[in-house]
This record gives structure tokens, sequence and C-alpha cells, in this order.
């Protein structure tokens, strides 16, 4: 994913500023997709300079004042391009499966700390994924945009379930590992 198609899905969703897309970010889409508040701003000046989106006619003209951005049909077909191309899977990194690896050659000394550390962030990160579910995806809530929208909630509900589970089993294996350090 990029950028520039995750602030064009956003402007779809709800024509914004900047500020507002950043908050949006933080609330939502930043859950798999982050950017700062400056790459947002860099963003929106490049895709108005491209033609897909444009800013909002003011209400009322005053200095200083907020823009909006809707996105245009040139920015409506490029997304819609771009989520119908294929895309191969990304191949994971992640330090700490490293660092396990190379605690083999080398010791574990800190590790199990940490191991806590990141489980209780995923704990943490599953039980905020789980109220929003139970918040925002009521039963009766099954409209294809709805259903669409839970199932990326459900990717990350599934993704922190796996990563709990699994820091749990390397929590006791560690449990079982003669102090070698």
């Amino acid at each position: 994913m990029s950028l520039p198609h995750a602030i064009l899905t956003a402007l779809l969703e709800k024509p914004s500023s900047g500020l507002e897309l950043t908050r949006r970010f933080d609330k939502s889409i930043g859950y798999f997709w982050s950017a700062t508040h400056q790459q947002i701003y860099r963003e929106l000046g490049k895709l108005e300079a491209e033609g897909l989106i444009r800013t909002l006619p003011a209400e009322q003209p005053a200095r200083g004042q907020k823009k909006s951005y809707e996105v245009l049909p040139a920015g409506r077909a490029e997304l819609a391009r771009w989520t119908a191309a294929a895309q191969d899977p990304k191949t994971m990194r992640d330090p700490l499966l490293l660092r396990l690896r190379a605690a083999a050659m080398v010791g574990t000394a800190g590790l199990e700390d940490d191991l806590r550390r990141h489980l209780e962030s995923h704990r943490r990160q599953l039980a905020e994924y789980r109220e929003i579910e139970r918040r925002d995806f009521p039963p009766d809530r099954d409209a294809p945009q709805d259903r669409l929208r839970h199932l990326v909630l459900r990717a990350g509900i599934d993704l922190e379930t796996f990563w709990t589970q699994w820091l749990t089993h390397a929590l006791a294996e560690f449990a079982e590992l003669p102090d070698a350090d």
C-alpha cells in the first residue's frame, strides 16, 4: 500500500482537511498504514498537483482557513486501478524474530523481558481492536462497505491474536531454557 492510496481512500470516505486526515489516520488507517502530519500534507500537495484531488472552495474566504480536499474522478480511477492490480504478499521482516535467532548464538540476555513487553503491547492492541469491533460493528451492520471495513479490522484482531498466542508460547519456551546467557 502506498500513502497516496491511503489518502485517496480516506478522502473518498469523507472529504477532509490535512489535520482531519491526520486525526483519522491516528484512529483508523494508522493501525495498518501510518503517516506523519508532514507526510500527509506533502502528499496532499502532490495529489492536488497531479489532478487527483482538489481543494474544496471555502464557504467564506478567510486568511489562515484550513483547506479541505475531495477526490476528483481521476483520483477515484487511480484508486480503482490500484485496488484491482495484483500484488505479491509482503515478506515479513520482524527484528524480534531476528533477535531470537541471534540469541541462539550469543545468549538470551534481556530477551525474556522484551518478550513480556511485546506480549503486553499486543494484548492492549487486541483489546482496543475488540472494543472497536464491539462499538462499530454490531451484528445488524452488514452493508458491503461495513463488511469490508470489518474484514480489515478482523485482520488486525487475528494478527494480534496470533502474536499474543505466539509470545505466550515463546515465554513458556524461555521458562524451560537452562540459564546459559
